[in-house]
């Protein structure tokens, strides 16, 4: 899975990541693997987990799907249970799951909408982090969490967005917060926020892959939306021994949007 001239970061080691069944998650386990981790892929639904799981197994990865909800601790204990009791550890946890209700005023978003953000991208991290964190910490090699937040948040706001946004700042906080609490465990965590990645969540209201490129090249300093594997790239060295005193950060990725 990976070439002679260059070494594996997660050879042995094991990797959770929730939100896996597509999109940026699917593209960090699959990177994941190809550096040698073994996988829990974690999501609601069972179907793209299975995709993910089967992705990894035709380049010769091992990968194992748990169906979880993140907002639940049941669920994303139980996620935390089973990659122990299948591979021996949980050494690296990518907490990616999350959700976007917007597109109008603030004072038009429903209860549902607000609560719904609230509880999967705010609780459903906290609730990781206590999971993961509880296991990593009886081990004597720790372990790497990187949080996935949002350029929408602290970096920057956009009409339409101010209730995701205030998640994704919170997740930011939580973040810096955690890794303070846990660094002298020996769990190192940080957070990586995307700006406009090439998924559909970067798509306005009737927009295409096409209009979005073009808007994008008039927008945003370097033309073009971020790519999953580049976001993946970024969780990567955060979880890897190359950034081993780098704790607490909050890396960016969103083409230059924020400069």
């Amino acid at each position: 899975m990976t070439t002679a001239s260059h070494r594996p970061r997660f050879t042995d080691r094991t990797a959770l990541v929730t939100g896996a069944g597509s999109g940026i998650g699917r593209t960090i386990a699959l990177a994941l693997a190809a550096e040698g981790a073994n996988i829990v892929v974690v999501g609601r639904r069972p179907g793209p987990l299975e995709e993910t799981v089967a992705l990894i197994q035709e380049v010769g990865g091992k990968a194992l799907a748990v169906p979880a909800d993140v907002a639940r601790a049941t669920d994303i204990e139980a996620a935390v249970t089973a990659s122990v009791a299948h591979f021996g550890s949980l050494d690296v946890a990518v907490n990616n799951a999350g959700v976007f209700r917007g597109g109008a005023p603030l004072a038009d978003l429903s209860e549902e909408d607000w609560r719904t953000q609230l509880e999967v991208n705010v609780t459903g991290v906290f609730l990781a982090l206590q999971a993961e964190i509880s296991q990593m910490r009886t081990q004597s090699t720790g372990g790497a969490i990187v949080n996935i937040a949002s350029t929408f948040g602290v970096h920057t706001r956009n009409p339409g967005a101010a209730a995701y946004a205030a998640t994704k700042a919170a997740v930011s906080v939580l973040t810096r917060g955690a890794a303070l609490d846990h660094i002298r465990e020996g769990i190192r965590i940080n957070a990586v926020s995307p700006g406009a990645v090439e998924t559909p969540m970067s798509l306005r209201p009737g927009e295409t892959d096409e209009d979005r490129a073009t808007r994008a090249r008039a927008t945003l300093p370097l033309g073009r939306v971020s790519t999953t594997a580049e976001v993946a790239a970024a969780v990567l060295y955060l979880a890897s021994d190359d950034a081993t005193s780098v704790v607490g950060t909050d890396l960016v990725v969103d083409s230059g949007a924020t400069a």
